[in-house]
């Protein structure tokens, strides 16, 4: 075997303990904060390891405890900008935990094997990060080792997972009187997948303040997925195809991509910003000044933070500030004479 080659070996704690003189339980002792064992060993072993260069295999022995300090986060729809604003909150909150997470990517009918992997490594809670979970999906969660599964930003059925989300039906309702209140009369409002499903409540508490003042939804759009094009190609064809004085005033997106890809329409065909737009999230662009896209931050801070301490504690703040979520109003809702 060649220096090179020997260098690539792994030492392991069978090593340390033959060069330190002691049995690799020690080792493993050595450690472990709060084991049994003197100082001076301990000093001795962590010099010895040092200069092996070892590392204790964390894996190996959160397994033998039964507590990997691994969350699996479970996502879709990755190209939605949202998405990697919610894996950022995560990954910073859970790294000062001590945590690490598991990106599981379930974009697709990939259940079964992305669930297998977190089953095998054993994590200790699944976070489903505002994704739509099917009851197919679902039972294969629910069959794996007992751990706690949380739901953020999202609505769902199924018993044994718990669920973090705002209040969506009255971040719907703030949104219509918003829109009521510069004057609009005819309303849309586009929604992304799954939203017939009851996963997300804001387009009910958007119909239920307008129906409380006389007016309805007009038109409704319904995108496959949060993507910008659709959006665009939505907003284009109705354009399109319907005169002006027949136009919706006024248009809530069920979350912000939706909202820049109609408001990318609108400038095209429109030549202005003919219709209001609101969208959902806060998503960076929205602040851009050339958007100025009014829209509802659901403060993934506070969210991802009450999640995760129903994960990892059992602990939970039902009726916490995180519920509430915070409208960001800027200037694309205001009516066109302003």
């Amino acid at each position: 075997m060649t220096n090179k080659a020997a260098k690539r070996q792994k030492v392991t704690a069978r090593d340390v303990a033959s060069r330190a003189g002691v049995s690799k339980w020690t080792v493993s002792r050595a450690f472990t904060p709060g084991a049994s064992i003197s100082d001076k060993a301990r000093g001795k072993i962590l010099e010895i390891a040092q200069e092996l260069g070892y590392r204790p295999n964390l894996l190996a022995r959160g397994l033998s405890q039964k507590h990997t300090h691994i969350v699996g986060v479970a996502i879709d729809e990755l190209k939605n900008p949202h998405s990697m604003l919610l894996l950022d909150e995560v990954t910073r909150q859970l790294q000062s935990l001590g945590y690490m997470a598991l990106l599981l990517n379930i974009t697709g009918n990939n259940y079964s094997a992305v669930m297998s992997l977190a089953d095998q490594l054993q994590v200790d809670g699944i976070l489903f990060m505002g994704t739509a979970l099917t009851p197919e999906f679902i039972a294969i969660a629910l069959e794996m080792h007992s751990i706690p599964l949380v739901q953020v930003g999202r609505n769902t059925d199924g018993q044994g997972i718990d669920v973090v989300n705002i209040d969506d039906c009255q971040a719907g309702r703030v949104i219509a009187r918003l829109l009521m209140e510069q004057g609009h009369k005819k309303f849309g409002y586009m929604a992304g997948p799954g939203s017939n499903e009851g996963h997300l409540q804001r387009k009910e508490g958007f119909h239920d303040a307008l129906s409380s003042q006389g007016f309805g939804l007009t038109l409704e759009f319904s995108a496959e997925h949060y993507d910008r094009r659709l959006g665009y190609d939505l907003m284009k064809h109705y354009l399109l195809e319907t005169p002006v004085h027949e136009r919706i005033e006024a248009l809530f997106c069920e979350n912000d991509i939706l909202a820049l890809g109609a408001m990318e329409a609108l400038r095209g065909v429109a030549g202005k910003d003919s219709v209001a737009v609101v969208g959902f999230d806060d998503i960076d662009e929205a602040a851009a000044p050339a958007w100025q896209l009014t829209t509802y931050s659901q403060r993934l801070d506070l969210l991802v933070k009450e999640a995760l301490n129903r994960l990892l504690s059992g602990k939970s703040d039902p009726d916490g500030l995180w519920k509430k979520g915070e409208l960001r109003v800027r200037r694309s809702h205001l009516h066109i004479s302003d």
